[in-house]
């Protein structure tokens, strides 16, 4: 794993971009809820359950033009993820909301995450967004990064989801805010 951040490089993807990287995109989401990511998904979780998120859920709604995905690449590698929605509701067209940020295992505390998190937000403001919206598991690492990025904090939810590793217990999630 290479640190050196004048290699990392970011694209945004068009569904067809997306489509042609199913597998790196599948292996990327495997090996974050593998790694006790909270992002929707408990284990068991098979790489190809991972590729059929991206098919069915995101690549329509990028090729829709309603999800920006963006990847990062490290040494060609995809190492990281994030997507914006700007599927909001006819009373909420200044507002966004941040989807699945991940970044692999193997590339965490690089700056990826915080990298793409810059992206997103600067996309969102060429759209004509102004607020930016997201939840995470209360108490994860990504909790932090958010608010030194100037995320507020609302509040929590109790039992919001099941933890990936111990589908007996419940986790928080905490919801957060950016006037941008």
């Amino acid at each position: 794993m290479s640190k050196d951040h004048a290699s990392l490089e970011l694209t945004l993807l068009t569904a067809d971009d997306a489509a042609a990287h199913l597998p790196a995109l599948g292996e990327l989401l495997h090996a974050c809820v593998q790694g006790g990511a909270s992002v929707s998904f408990v284990l068991p979780y098979s790489p190809d359950e991972a590729q059929a998120f991206w098919r069915a859920k995101v690549l329509p709604a990028v090729a829709g033009g309603k999800l920006a995905l963006w990847v990062a690449r490290q040494d060609g590698r995809i190492a990281g993820s994030v997507q914006l929605d700007s599927d909001t509701p006819p009373n909420q067209p200044h507002r966004a909301e941040v989807r699945k940020l991940l970044v692999h295992p193997d590339y965490r505390r690089c700056g990826i995450a915080r990298r793409l998190m810059r992206e997103a937000e600067a996309h969102a403001v060429r759209i004509g967004r102004s607020l930016i919206t997201l939840d995470t598991r209360t108490g994860d690492s990504a909790e932090p990064l958010y608010a030194s990025l100037g995320y507020v904090t609302v509040g929590q939810i109790p039992d919001f989801s099941r933890d990936p590793h111990d589908a007996g217990k419940l986790d928080a999630t905490t919801i957060m805010y950016k006037r941008i």
